[in-house]
């Protein structure tokens, strides 16, 4: 599965008392191109009405370099908008009776935008790109101690390539046209939602420049107890404050939709936008996990396990983040959670068919999977991006280890999906241990859940069971039940009573526990065996080779003592 960028509308019918939600879905694969997704719900029954989808372009300027283009992802929220809209028409839904939309999206992915003609100053820096470990080497430094988690108790974060701060500081230090921008107050900074909630509201012609606090709080300058920007972390990181947006939360009204004249598109023109969370605090909400303790996990282009704490901020003392759940309304109160990220869950499937070639779709995975049964002692560890929770170690790579003239494209296969459980299993144990209480279930949502062998594999290894909703896009769910919710909309309850139960698949363990931890102690050890390939000093033209560290001279005249040599010896054979 991938990691989401949602817009989600809401329709209220007044035929009876149904209540439609329609998302719109922007999933960001790890390949050439994305897919925008749109959706549209049932909202008392969660059951899927109709969709629409659109590629985008994502984009590698160099290794480690993952981006994309602001202009193309809004021109597609438009032609999803007005697709759908056709779409909704067709099944005899009169689209005047939407009444509110709501935003979900990647929640590091940074935007820089000139707030006078509108346009975007540079590609989109993705959450998983890696161009900013120089930066975070340099932070380091000015740290007492070279102390990633120097700010943890304020941001609930480690300094990491990972959050939005450090891509803003290394666009304001290698795009002129930026800093030009910010020297002349025309300049502003977002996620995604805040991109996209500035254009849909009018952009240069008065646009909201807002965020919500989920979104806020993965920035590294949000203070998740005082709820707002920090001054020392904008000094810290060289950030000017003018550029942030107003932090709201996740559920109230923020603007209303504009017509976009550029793109003829004006089908929900005077439609409020109500909702915002990123995509896992949405996730959290679709899956109804309200009370203390509950949790669930998003098989995405990474893999994403949060736990509720309710009102009060836990801290990790084995590697997790602490983040803001959510904060239902403006008078509502913030609701906090710890959160296990894993970089690689969905793209390691991609990566196997992509860049191998194994197979020519990911369903083909569980296919090889299945057939097999077993790794055969083969194990991938996928640190394409380095390891984040628990470890947060941007040095590892991927590698697969423990191959014999045995291991064919099966085992590798197998191997994969197993290290997407294993990476969950290591994020589990963390909170297991922060929060005093083990989770007897695990629910589990998107698009990876459809791969039975990936979620009986899950259960195998945690030795609990997993729970699996039979509609997995939980995250479009959750911002329109924010969207539904907010004051002046009031078309979703969020009373625990008045929430539709979604039916369920359920997958329990059937291997003994002796085994689970034998496989999974392996794959603790090829972690080990994974890090500290990558330095931010490496050779800038790749060549690692060992002559290029000789000097040309000296190579030139050991080759030709070398050759004389050959001769000489040659000579006496005869």
């Amino acid at each position: 599965m991938r990691k989401w960028l949602s817009i989600i509308t809401s329709l209220y019918l007044f035929q009876r008392t149904n209540v439609i939600y329609r998302c719109l879905h922007f999933c960001v694969h790890r390949k050439l191109n994305c897919v925008i997704y749109l959706q549209v719900f049932n909202a008392k029954t969660a059951e899927l009405l109709s969709h629409h989808q659109v590629e985008i372009q994502q984009k590698f300027p160099k290794e480690g370099w993952v981006e994309q283009d602001p202009k193309e992802i809004l021109k597609s929220v438009y032609e999803c908008v007005e697709r759908t809209c056709e779409k909704l028409q067709q099944l005899n839904i009169d689209i005047t009776n939407i009444k509110a939309i709501g935003v979900s999206n990647q929640r590091e992915t940074t935007v820089v935008w000139d707030k006078i003609t509108g346009e975007p100053l540079y590609n989109a820096i993705v959450w998983l790109d890696l161009r900013t470990q120089s930066t975070v080497e340099r932070l380091l430094k000015r740290i007492p101690g070279n102390n990633k988690s120097f700010f943890k108790f304020r941001t609930g974060l480690p300094l990491s390539t990972y959050f939005s701060a450090v891509k803003l500081r290394w666009l304001l230090d290698n795009v002129e046209e930026i800093r030009q921008a910010v020297d002349n107050g025309r300049a502003m900074f977002g996620t995604i939602d805040s991109w996209l909630i500035w254009c849909l509201t009018g952009g240069k012609n008065g646009g909201v420049h807002c965020t919500d606090v989920t979104n806020a709080s993965r920035t590294m300058l949000f203070n998740i107890h005082s709820l707002d920007w920090d001054p020392e972390l904008c000094q810290f990181f060289d950030i000017p404050m003018e550029i942030l947006p107003k932090v709201r939360s996740s559920s109230e009204i923020y603007g209303l939709m504009k017509i976009c004249p550029s793109l003829k598109s004006g089908a929900l023109t005077g439609v409020p936008i109500s909702g915002c969370l990123g995509d896992q605090s949405a996730a959290l909400v679709g899956q109804m996990c309200f009370q203390d303790g509950q949790a669930k996990n998003t098989y995405g282009t990474g893999c994403f396990l949060l736990c509720n704490t309710g009102q009060k901020s836990v801290f990790s003392e084995h590697g997790l983040l602490t983040t803001i759940a959510y904060k239902l309304g403006r008078d509502k109160p913030v609701c906090y959670a710890l959160e296990g990220s894993v970089a690689i869950a969905g793209a390691v499937v991609r990566w196997l068919r992509d860049n191998l070639g194994i197979v020519k779709t990911s369903q083909e995975i569980e296919k090889l999977a299945a057939e097999v049964g077993t790794s055969y002692g083969c194990y991938f560890v996928p640190a394409f991006s380095g390891l984040y929770a628990p470890y947060w170690e941007p040095s590892a790579r991927g590698i697969i280890c423990g191959l014999t003239q045995f291991t064919n494209k099966n085992h590798i296969a197998f191997a994969a999906l197993e290290a997407v459980c294993f990476q969950t299993r290591e994020i589990l144990d963390a909170m297991n241990k922060d929060c005093g209480i083990p989770l007897s279930q695990l629910q589990v949502d998107g698009g990876m859940t459809n791969n039975k062998v990936l979620m009986q594999l899950q259960s195998d290894i945690l030795c609990i069971p997993v729970v699996k909703p039979s509609m997995p896009e939980t995250t479009a769910l959750g911002a329109a039940m924010a969207a539904g919710a907010a004051e002046g909309v009031g078309i979703w309850s969020l009373n625990p009573g008045d929430l539709t139960a979604v039916t369920c698949e359920r997958f329990e363990p059937q291997i003994n526990p002796e085994e689970s931890e034998y496989r999974y102690a392996r794959w603790k050890k090829a972690v080990m065996k994974s890090m500290g390939w990558e330095t931010s000093e490496a050779p800038s033209n790749g060549d690692t080779s060992i002559f290029c560290s000789l000097p040309l001279g000296f190579f030139i005249m050991s080759s030709m003592v070398m050759l004389i040599g050959a001769k000489y010896v040659s000579g006496n054979d005869k």
